[in-house]
């Protein structure tokens, strides 16, 4: 080989900083995936939020309904309530 080529293949000892420095990168870059995979998949994923935001809809809905009926036979209870004879004469 010719000598430029000798100075450019000359090996450089091992940089234990820069090794660190790759390793420590590498695990934030993990650790940040793991993060983001526990919020997309995880238990408090968008999807569970959505389907409880659903089902609390549909709750209050079912409240309402419930309510109304309640209304109707209380009602119908205090004038069933009122025809009975009183016993009390």
């Amino acid at each position: 080989m010719s000598e430029a080529q000798d100075e450019y293949v000359e090996k450089k000892p091992f940089d234990f900083r820069l090794f660190f420095r790759f390793m420590f990168i590498a695990f934030c870059v993990v650790c940040f995936g793991v993060y983001v995979g526990n919020i997309v998949f995880g238990k408090r994923s968008l999807d569970v939020m959505l389907s409880l935001q659903d089902q609390r809809t549909r709750l209050q809905e079912d409240i309402e309904t419930l309510k109304a009926q309640n209304a109707q036979l209380q009602k119908a209870y205090f004038e069933l309530k009122e025809l009975e004879p009183s016993s009390g004469g």
